[in-house]
């Protein structure tokens, strides 16, 4: 008994789409890798360059003008305020 409404298959109007990207565990890691060592080489190199400006930049005459046989009249008032 054959049905009197037989329908021809419908032709696909588009292609499947393309399979979606699968990857495995190593091949994502990459850019996570990438990322941590980019944070932690800028964030360390930034540190390093602030600590170093310091150091040339007051840190280093301090230590100047307290080896002087004279100290400037600066030292001696900062002296003069953090002595008890």
């Amino acid at each position: 008994m054959s049905s009197q409404y037989h329908l021809p298959p419908v032709p696909k109007a588009h292609s499947d789409p393309p399979p979606r990207y699968t990857s495995d565990a190593m091949t994502s890691l990459w850019p996570i890798l990438i990322g941590v060592l980019l944070g932690f080489g800028f964030g360390v190199g930034c540190a390093l360059a602030v600590l170093y400006s310091i150091f040339m930049g007051g840190y280093r005459a301090a230590l100047r003008d307290a080896q002087q046989p004279h100290p400037p009249r600066r030292y001696q008032e900062a002296l003069r305020r953090i002595a008890p």
